[in-house]
């Protein structure tokens, strides 16, 4: 399952500890927020999302979606999407360094390389990102996170046949607004320092924010060969955005910049699944460096005329990463080193038009383009102790991407009655990717082999509708059913592999839920009940016979998946000072057909199990407030759960699993005005998890010297944060 020139990708679900339910505030057209007498969450506040892409009400949309408040992500403590993950049900985030994170929804959408595009779109202020890797950075003056459940092709494209990831970040307004908040924590010395300003510039017209953050920690494991830390992490974030509202029009434009340094693939070479060590004996670092930085403009305007909206988005966003050093051989023999880097250029844009056409039917049409490119360079180095001859072996290897998206999309809104609606919406996306690239061998003394890879080339035309009706029996009570079509674009594999390229996979979805908010606003629950067919899954990579002799790795179509569960989240204050909120999984997730797999790579699965997906995750939290003096203090405790998970593993008979396990978080703040100062914990009982794991067959099949590989989880981190607003 692994790539050798990057290490063995893997990863098992990266938890955050301080979990609750969290909801979106009512936007005012100024930017700023407010709490609603409209309830429906734990804080009273009317949940407004935009998961078909308009402002509309959580309660009366119809879509599993979860709402994540910026407030909320700061008072629990998490510091990235990642950590956030656990306050979404089906949502599942898996990561063996900083530039990479691996997602699933409803066991849908997970890929174990960062060369397989995403099967759960990412987006930032509308925005797509086809690096997972963010999914790690920092967050920065975020107003909150959607997570929006199933196949979303159809207003999002794609890329989001799982679902989808909507960040939304702080518009300034016409108030004056500061933020400031600092955190510390050991006993890894996590130092994470934040602050924001905005301003209007021009009343009514004008206005300005700026963010930054800074981040540090020494991590929980230990380089036991270089007697350093063996996975430290250090950032520094940079964000400015401004708001131009002349009149009706909106103009935003944001900038941003991300520098993260870091380490990839921290693994230690352990004895089994109960072998909880965090002593790495390997020779390097394997230090990164990331760079994300990118500029984007959205464009809102009406159009009274024929009752529209017009809406004009485009983006450039840039990465650049640089593997400083990397010991490729997962141990304290110095075999085998890497270096090298890559970089990446996406250009969108999306134009749309939503029209309210009369009282009881609208449209939403648009159009969308987008252009990635990628360059990419690794030198591989095989010592003499491992190549057997007298010199190094030297490989470098080039690879060059570019792929590029064209859509139409459409959805028609039809309400007949007040109590009844029917979405119907059509999306076709056409794609074409192109790879080049070169590999060449230097064999010292012996001369050189290799040269430039034949170009391969993927095409795909897909169309992805989905049709969903909505029936509200009353305000507090919303039921719909939906059936959805998705898919993901396909990728390449080396000139050597048995098949060059893999097509991409698709999942058709069907839902129904249900949605109830208590009139006193002291009561919310939804949930869903979900089936997915999906095909030409990819999910595994694995190795397979080279051309020419030996064994080279593959992305592949495994075969065919369903996964069907339940989902519940909801919230419920049983007295004023009281607050209990949480959500629930269960998901049965697995492979019904391998024979792609055996065809590629003529080996069988030791499991149907899909990777690291579990059959349940959970999370409950509670907060007590006490009134104290002319503020207040909260006493808060949560606990997060997750399933046996099966290990990624190539052997044939044996299935590894994870053990299942919990997490349990505390804190207790005091608030005053705009002040707050807290004390918490994280993973208070110090309870040992993997999050990522290898089982030792990939390495024998690699030849290298084996033994089961894998990355714990946190430990136990308490710590003091402070958070002022002005």
């Amino acid at each position: 399952m692994i790539r050798v020139r990057h290490g063995f990708l893997a990863g098992a679900a990266a938890l955050a500890l301080l979990p609750g339910a969290a909801f979106a505030q009512t936007a005012l057209e100024d930017g700023q927020t407010t709490d609603s007498t409209v309830a429906t969450n734990e804080a009273g506040g009317e949940i407004v999302v935009t998961a078909r892409k308009r402002e509309e009400t959580l309660q009366d949309v119809p879509i599993a979606v979860s709402a994540i408040e910026g407030d909320t992500l700061a008072a629990r403590g998490f510091n990235s999407v990642r950590e956030a993950a656990v306050l979404a049900p089906g949502l599942n985030i898996n990561s063996d360094g900083a530039g990479r994170a691996f997602v699933a929804i409803r066991g849908v959408g997970v890929t174990l390389v960062q060369s397989v595009q995403p099967g759960v779109g990412l987006f930032v202020d509308g925005i797509y990102r086809p690096n997972t890797g963010y999914l790690n950075s920092p967050l920065l003056d975020v107003e909150r996170i959607e997570v929006l459940r199933g196949p979303q092709g159809t207003l999002y494209g794609k890329n989001t046949l799982g679902g989808a990831i909507n960040v939304i970040s702080r518009k300034p307004g016409n108030e004056f607004e500061g933020r400031a908040s600092a955190s510390f924590a050991g006993p890894d010395n996590q130092l994470i320092v934040a602050g924001s300003i905005a301003a209007p510039i021009v009343q009514d017209l004008l206005a300005i924010r700026v963010a930054a953050s800074h981040q540090e920690q020494d991590g929980f494991s230990r380089n036991t060969v270089l007697d350093a830390d063996g996975s430290p992490f250090n950032s520094e974030s940079l964000n400015g955005t401004l708001r131009f509202t002349p009149g009706a029009v909106e103009l935003t434009v944001n900038g941003y910049y991300d520098w993260i340094d870091s380490v990839n693939i921290p693994y230690a070479r352990i004895a089994g699944p109960q072998d909880y060590s965090r002593e790495l004996t390997v020779n390097a670092l394997n230090r990164v460096e990331y760079r994300y930085r990118g500029i984007n403009a959205k464009l809102a305007a009406p159009i009274d005329a024929i009752g529209s909206t017009f809406t004009l988005i485009g983006a450039y966003d840039a990465r650049n990463s640089e593997n400083i050093d990397q010991d490729v051989d997962f141990g304290p023999g110095d075999f085998a080193r890497a270096v090298g880097g890559d970089e990446l250029r996406t250009k969108t844009a999306e134009l749309r038009l939503d029209s309210e056409l009369s009282s009881s039917l609208s449209t939403l049409v648009g159009l969308f383009y987008s252009r990635e490119s990628t360059r990419a360079l690794d030198v591989t180095t095989l010592l003499p102790a491992f190549s057997g001859l007298p010199f190094n072996i030297v490989r470098t290897t080039t690879n060059q991407t570019r792929a590029d998206t064209y859509a139409a999309f459409g959805t028609v809104f039809w309400t007949p009655t007040p109590e009844w609606e029917v979405a119907l919406g059509l999306r076709y996306d056409r794609e074409n990717r192109v790879a080049n690239g070169s590999v060449v061998t230097a064999l010292g003394p012996l001369g050189t082999a290799g040269g430039p890879l034949p170009q391969a080339q993927i095409k795909s035309n897909e169309w992805q509708p989905k049709l969903t009706v909505k029936r509200t029996w009353s305000p507090s009570v919303m039921t719909y059913a939906s059936v959805a079509r998705g898919y993901r674009g396909g990728g390449f594999n080396a000139p050597t592999a048995p098949t060059r390229t893999y097509r991409g996979d698709k999942a058709w979805t069907y839902e129904v839920g249900a949605k109830f908010s208590a009139p006193d606003n002291n009561a919310a629950l939804s949930g869903a009940l979900f089936y997915n067919d999906y095909k030409d899954y990819i999910g595994l990579n694995s190795i397979a016979p080279a051309a020419g002799g030996g064994l080279v790795t593959v992305d592949l179509n495994s075969g065919d998946v369903e996964s069907y569960g339940l989902e519940i989240e909801g919230f419920v204050r049983p007295a004023t000072a009281w607050s209990i909120s949480g959500g629930l999984t269960l998901m049965h997730a697995r492979l019904t057909n391998d024979d792609a797999y055996f065809a590629t790579t003529g080996r069988r699965l030791s499991s149907d199990r899909l990777t690291f997906q579990p059959d349940w995750m959970a999370n409950i939290a509670t907060d007590y407030t006490i009134p104290l003096g002319s503020g207040e203090f909260v006493l808060s405790a949560n606990l997060v759960g997750k399933g046996k998970r099966l290990a990624a593993t190539l052997n044939q008979t044996t299935p590894t699993f994870l053990d299942s396990y919990w997490l349990a978080g505390a804190s207790a703040t005091y608030r005053t005005g705009p002040i707050e100062i807290a004390a918490f914990v994280n993973n208070a009982f110090n309870e040992d998890y993997w999050e990522s794991y290898i089982e030792k067959t990939t390495l024998q099949l690699a030849g290298l010297p084996a033994s089961d590989l894998g990355i714990q989880g946190d430990g136990r981190r308490y710590g003091v944060r402070a958070s002022l607003k002005f």
